[in-house]
C-alpha cells in the first residue's frame, strides 16, 4: 500500500489571495518546493485538494482555477505529473457540499482508487475545513500557520491530536 499527502492549495502551498483567478498572482510559500521534493523522495503520492467557492459564486471559472494551478506547478518546477490526482471543489458554502471540505469524499475515494494506507496518509491545510476533512476521512491531519491561522489561532481551536507547524516545509521535515 502507498503513502499519500492531501494538500490544500491556498494558504498551504501558495499565498492565499482570496478568489485568486489570475495566474500572475501566484506566489509560492517559502520552503514548499523542498517540502514537496522531500515528500516525493519518501514515496508519498501527492494529491491537491482545494475548495474553490469562487466558481460556485460566479466570481471566476474552472478554467481560471486550472490556469492558476498550472502556474503554481510551473513555479514549483518539479517533475510532472506532480499531483497524482486533483480535486477542485467548486461549491460555495451556501450550496450543497459534494466535495467541498470538510467533506472527506475526495480523500475516501482517492484512498480506495490508489490503494493508500490510511495510517500513512495526511491532510495538510491552513483552515478548519482542511483539518476536518482529514479527520472525517480517518487519516492524519496537520495544520500550517501560513494561511488563515497563526499558532495562537490554532491553539484557540484546540483540535486534539492535530499537530501545528509553522509551514508545510516544517511538516514535511517530520515525514518518514
Amino acid at each position: 500500500m502507498s503513502k499519500g499527502l492531501f494538500l490544500d492549495r491556498d494558504g498551504t502551498l501558495i499565498l492565499d489571495k482570496h478568489y485568486l483567478a489570475d495566474p500572475a498572482g501566484v506566489e509560492l510559500i517559502p520552503g514548499v518546493v523542498d517540502g514537496l521534493r522531500r515528500a516525493r523522495s519518501l514515496g508519498y503520492k501527492l494529491f491537491l485538494f482545494t475548495n474553490q467557492s469562487g466558481i460556485g459564486r460566479g466570481l471566476h471559472t474552472l478554467d481560471d482555477v486550472l490556469r492558476v494551478n498550472a502556474r503554481m506547478e510551473e513555479l514549483l518546477g518539479l517533475p510532472h505529473p506532480l499531483f497524482t490526482d486533483i480535486c477542485i471543489a467548486p461549491e460555495s458554502s451556501d450550496q450543497p457540499p459534494v466535495y467541498r471540505k470538510p467533506s472527506p469524499r475526495f480523500i475516501v475515494e482517492t484512498i480506495a482508487r490508489h490503494s493508500l494506507d490510511l495510517t500513512q496518509c495526511w491532510m495538510v491545510g491552513d483552515r478548519e475545513g482542511d483539518i476536518q476533512a482529514g479527520l472525517n476521512a480517518k487519516i492524519g491531519a496537520a495544520a500550517v500557520c501560513t494561511g488563515k491561522y497563526d499558532a495562537a489561532g490554532w491553539a484557540t481551536l484546540a483540535l486534539p491530536g492535530v499537530p501545528v507547524f509553522p509551514s508545510f516545509s516544517e511538516f514535511a521535515a517530520t515525514l518518514r
